[in-house]
């Protein structure tokens, strides 16, 4: 038929072009068009380890104002580029070389998977017309991030960049938030007479076809229709939501209980509600609340409505429980934390992490795949003049009172050696500016730290999420300083954690991104060493040394203070020195020797 004759021009159209269509003494080149989505998008930085294969984009970006911000290691490019997401709302960006370099990132993208946040990872890649011929760095990238990615696609032609990119940040923010993977072959990127002087075939096309049309395999591919106008502005994103019936149910349901918990999690954060929104709307309804990963410091540092301590026992005498974005997974024992008698709301934009284990070990009353933020905005509203039961509230708050108190008493005990870490934290925890901002990099010492510092607010603490992984420090700091250059930003390393990133003290130097880095130095893998000794009778692997990482930050061109037992007195003042000379504009490490505690830490992400 007519139509399908069209419909085969049509596709035959993108597989060959006319040389009329190619403009082949342009000066512009692919790199420019991916600068000029970023823009449109909102980007301001992107985060890089330079390569050949990407240098286009990077220059690009550079000429119309986007802050290229390059790394150490291409994991830290990710990990900074998440923060960026988390902490600004919109998308993080980083852009790797091909093979090796984008090898490199694949911890830190699944990071960003299980963490739910929206980046955009660009990476280059051999020629259109030498993949699968043995070029350098040539593999099968697309296959390993696959797994990984919301969403992959491989560009093919300059024109296809734009709609290629909009598709790929649209989908990054759409529904469950998460990574996203665009690789650009080398020759989609870089001007025409590059591309044609390196990849051109030798000799002349012959006869009546050769001369019409430019082949598949030839350097004029790519240009074809390079430069038609393209609309670059932002797709819509799409997320789920609550339905007014079902929030209607929920504001019931609260409305009769006597002893309710809301225990946030990360996706509580996630746009498009703001935040200090969120904290308006559950001061408003009274009722306690337990907040972990992201959701730290919603409250602010002091709220009453802020139950940090005996979580377990408060789940067990709850009769209604809102789970806001949060997991049963291992963090919540697979729901089996959960009192069975209990009415269960659970809100998850994601349908699997919604039901997690509930085949097996917990069933919610109400299970909304919606939006966490906005439903509680819209839940408060439904409970208007309703407030949670004083006495609940009060019981809990007394618990945590007692539980800290404890925990403050071991601060002052003496360990055999060094300092008590214990102690070390209360006294940063004391003197941590009101606009700080704390990244959590490490095990032993980074559980211990989860207890005692508080958040000043919403977005203001940082943690890898539900995948554990260790050496998101120098990235993480490295993208809230940037976002936030204002706030005192600290990372609170173990000294196992350090050795991922203290590289990146360079990096904080050459872009002037001075940040705070407390190191708590045991000389051990603490953490595995304290279930490996008394389980398999073994300290193997777990040792360390009490290394001068101090003089590692002070080659890299920052500045490191060693701390040990002879500074006891003198801590408060060491911690302000270091305040100010990082307001100054020098990173700082401070490498503090700490001792043993009996003290039991949890997982900083619960």
């Amino acid at each position: 038929t007519t139509k399908t004759t069209k419909c085969l021009i049509s596709q035959a159209l993108l597989f060959f072009c006319f040389p009329s269509q190619t403009e082949t003494k342009s000066s512009r080149y692919g790199g420019e068009r991916v600068a000029e989505v970023l823009q449109a998008h909102g980007v301001k930085f992107v985060f890089t380890l330079v390569g050949g294969h990407i240098s286009p984009i990077l220059v690009a970006c550079e000429k119309i104002g986007i802050r290229i911000v390059d790394t150490r290691h291409e994991a830290t490019a990710v990990f900074a580029a998440d923060a960026v997401a988390r902490l600004s709302g919109t998308i993080g960006v980083a852009a790797v070389t091909a093979g090796p370099g984008l090898t490199n990132t694949v911890t830190a993208v699944k990071n960003a998977q299980m963490a739910e946040s929206p980046v955009l990872l660009i990476g280059g890649a051999a020629a259109t017309l030498l993949q699968g011929r043995g070029a350098l760095q040539d593999i099968d990238q697309m296959s390993l991030f696959k797994p990984l990615c919301k969403f992959c696609a491989s560009v093919r032609t300059v024109r296809e960049i734009v709609p290629v990119l909009r598709k790929a940040l649209a989908i990054a923010q759409s529904g469950t938030p998460g990574p996203v993977f665009v690789e650009f072959p080398i020759d989609t990127l870089y001007p025409f007479h590059l591309v044609e002087r390196e990849f051109a075939a030798k000799g002349s096309p012959k006869g009546l076809v050769g001369n019409a049309i430019v082949p598949p395999q030839s350097p004029e591919k790519p240009f074809c229709w390079a430069w038609e106008p393209r609309i670059l502005s932002p797709l819509p994103v799409r997320i789920p939501h609550a339905t007014d019936h079902q929030v209607q149910q929920c504001a019931e349901l609260v409305s009769r209980a006597k002893k309710p918990v809301i225990l946030l999690g990360s996706q509580a954060t996630l746009p498009p509600t703001p935040v200090d929104h969120i904290r308006t709307a559950l001061e408003s309804m009274g009722i306690p609340c337990f907040l972990g990963g992201m959701a730290r410091g919603m409250l602010g540092r002091d709220s009453p409505l802020h139950i940090r301590q005996n979580r377990r026992d408060a789940l067990k005498e709850a009769d209604l429980v809102v789970l806001a974005g949060t997991v049963c997974d291992f963090r919540m024992n697979y729901g089996r934390v959960l009192n069975r008698r209990s009415k269960i709301i659970a809100v998850n934009r994601d349908k699997k992490q919604l039901l997690k284990n509930t085949d097996m070990f917990w069933k919610p009353t109400i299970a909304i795949q919606g939006d966490a933020g906005s439903f509680l905005l819209r839940l408060s509203k439904g409970l208007a003049g309703h407030r949670c039961p004083e006495d609940w509230l009060q019981s809990l708050k007394e618990g945590d009172i007692t539980k800290e108190r404890a925990n403050r008493a071991k601060a002052v005990e003496k360990t055999e050696q060094h300092l008590n870490p214990l102690n070390v934290l209360h006294h940063v925890e004391d003197l941590m500016d009101e606009d700080s901002i704390i990244v959590a990099d490490g095990g032993d010492f980074v559980g211990s730290a989860a207890y005692i510092l508080r958040p000043r607010g919403p977005l203001c603490w940082l943690d890898p999420g539900a995948f554990g992984t260790l050496g998101v420090g120098g990235g993480f700091a490295l993208g809230a300083k940037l976002c936030r250059p204002q706030s005192e930003v600290w990372i609170i390393y173990g000294d196992g954690s350090l050795g991922f990133s203290v590289a990146e003290f360079d990096t904080f130097t050459r872009h002037k991104t001075p940040v705070i880095a407390l190191v708590g130095n045991d000389a051990c893998w603490s953490q595995i060493s304290r279930e490996q000794v008394p389980i398999l009778g073994s300290n193997v692997a777990c040792g360390l040394a009490f290394t001068d990482y101090h003089i590692v930050a002070d080659g890299y061109g920052g500045k490191g203070i060693l701390i040990g037992r002879e500074d006891e007195a003198s801590l408060d003042e060491i911690i302000r020195k270091a305040q100010q000379e990082a307001q100054q504009g020098k990173a700082m490490l401070l490498n503090v020797l700490i001792g043993k505690t009996n003290f039991r830490q949890g997982s900083i992400s619960v």
